[in-house]
C-alpha cells in the first residue's frame, strides 16, 4: 500500500522532505531547500531501496562540523516513518 509521509529536518539547509513509500519500497523522494544537486542525487540513489537499506547507509553522516546533514536528516525520517506504521 502506498503511503505519502512528510518530514521536516532538523539542523539542516533542508526545509521538508516529502516520500511516497510502497511495502516499505522508497518510490519518490522530494527534498525541499538545500543543495539541489546533492538532493536529487541522494533522491534518485535512494529510489526502489528498501528503506532499512538506505536508514543503514545514510545513518550518522556528518556535514562539516554540524552533527547531522541531510543524508542523515533522511534517514531519522524513515526511521519516525517505521514508528508511525
Amino acid at each position: 500500500m502506498e503511503r505519502v509521509f512528510k518530514y521536516n529536518p532538523k539542523g539542516v539547509c533542508a526545509r521538508e522532505m516529502l516520500f511516497v513509500i510502497d511495502n516499505d519500497i522508497i518510490k519518490k523522494i522530494e527534498i525541499v531547500g538545500g543543495c539541489s544537486g546533492n538532493s536529487q542525487g541522494i533522491s534518485k540513489l535512494c529510489m526502489d531501496r528498501n528503506i532499512n537499506d538506505v536508514i543503514d547507509s545514510l545513518r550518522n553522516i556528518k556535514c562539516g562540523n554540524k552533527n547531522t546533514s541531510c543524508p542523515d536528516q533522511l534517514a531519522i525520517a524513515l526511521e519516525q516513518y517505521k514508528l508511525s506504521k
